[in-house]
């Protein structure tokens, strides 16, 4: 009993191209939102750092003018 015409094989070829052509975009996709993840994490780890820097500046009753003239400081006794 038939079940219907029988493609090509270019029709079969067509088809596995769009498919796969599918799939790549499918894929292309998630790397984009995945990368998008990406830079909120690493900007969410910045903030995170800042704030214990902050925290220390704190601890320490120091501005960051003072952290900034101390980082200077070490850097030009470095070089010396």
């Amino acid at each position: 009993m038939p079940r219907g015409v029988r493609k090509t094989p270019l029709e079969k070829l067509s088809e596995e191209l769009k498919e796969v052509r599918e799939s790549m975009k499918q894929y292309k996709d998630c790397l984009v939102t995945l990368e998008e993840k990406e830079k909120e994490i690493q900007d969410k780890i910045k903030l995170e750092q800042f704030k214990e820097v902050s925290s220390i500046l704190d601890e320490h009753e120091m501005s960051i003018m003072d952290l900034k003239e101390l980082l200077i400081s070490s850097k030009t006794e470095l070089a010396e």
